[in-house]
């Protein structure tokens, strides 16, 4: 029983930062460095041959809106914020996904993919380069993309804000 107690005790002073733990864990899974109190997400630029007008805005103002619900950062211009954020939109393509019998297409497929740069400035410094992002959702062939897209982008965007976020704070 003693031993027990003696190390429930231990585990706790680990968790209290007694331990020399540098890194704060938070419910979602994110790990920010006590240190780091800005985050700059800059507008993320739309090169995809095929696009979206209001994607851009769609796609940084979500991963803004995300990291401010889910950490403690504050959003900032400025170009030396702890943490940074660059993006580019580099893929927006329409393909069928599936076929019928009598070769037409059943359903299609909207993809986004998304290019983009973590910088951290603080802590240990280790974010990543150009690591690309896609996502894709499925309609029906007989509906137009301009039809679907609406939808579509209600699903795709936040998932490539979740894949996004994650990497860079839950570093999966």
């Amino acid at each position: 029983m003693f031993r027990y107690i003696a190390m429930l005790a231990g585990v706790a002073l680990l968790w209290t930062g007694i331990g020399g733990c540098t890194i704060k864990y938070s419910a979602n899974g994110a790990t920010i460095d006590p240190e780091a109190k800005t985050v700059f997400v800059r507008f993320f630029e739309n090169r995809a041959p095929q696009n979206n007008p209001q994607l851009s805005q769609n796609v940084t103002e979500k991963l803004r809106q995300k990291i401010l619900a889910q950490t403690r950062l504050t959003q900032t211009n400025d170009q030396t914020a702890d943490y940074e954020f660059r993006g580019t939109i580099t893929g927006y393509s329409v393909s069928n996904s599936a076929v019928t019998d009598i070769d037409k297409p059943a359903s299609a497929r909207l993809t986004i993919t998304v290019n983009v740069t973590f910088i951290k400035r603080i802590g240990d410094k280790k974010g990543f380069t150009n690591q690309s992002f896609s996502r894709s959702a499925d309609f029906n062939a007989q509906r137009t993309i301009n039809e679907a897209e609406p939808q579509l982008l209600q699903e795709i965007v936040p998932n490539l804000v979740d894949d996004i976020f994650n990497r860079a704070y839950a570093n999966w």
